[in-house]
């Protein structure tokens, strides 16, 4: 696997290998790591969701008001490079359905400043992005 996916894929390998399942939000056209988490983690539901869907694998939902069957028994909700004006939304689906989330800015990009006390910064081989732990 050497993609630039392959560190943060691992990362949630490593991290959500028991899950049962996982939803990657505003999918947008990149497929590759949900292609990768598919691969890694056959036994693990993985939900593709966009406004916009670019594909039929990818749901269609709006995360300012959730269907809820997508995300509920959720162990991960994670977005790659979402709009500032959406993160907020992305942590309170976390919040909402007590499940962690992964935000993955632009390489220039840091997380909305209010919502930093909710998430960690990790930097993970390189790769950084912010990180929320349920709470149990």
């Amino acid at each position: 696997m050497s993609s630039i996916w392959s560190n943060f894929t691992e990362y949630i390998v490593n991290n959500y290998k028991y899950s049962k399942k996982i939803v990657e939000v505003g999918v947008g056209k990149i497929l590759e790591p949900s292609d990768i988490l598919k691969e890694k983690l056959p036994n693990t539901e993985i939900n593709l969701v966009d406004i916009y869907p670019s594909s039929n694998t990818i749901i269609k939902d709006d995360i300012t008001n959730p269907t809820d069957s997508i995300y509920e028994h959720a162990n991960l909700i994670y977005s790659i490079r979402p709009p500032e004006e959406l993160q907020k939304d992305i942590v309170n689906l976390g919040l909402k359905y007590n499940t962690d989330i992964i935000i993955k800015p632009l390489f220039t990009e840091e997380i909305n400043y209010n919502l930093q006390t909710k998430l960690k910064l990790v930097n993970y081989k390189r790769h950084a992005f912010y990180v929320y732990k349920r709470v149990d």
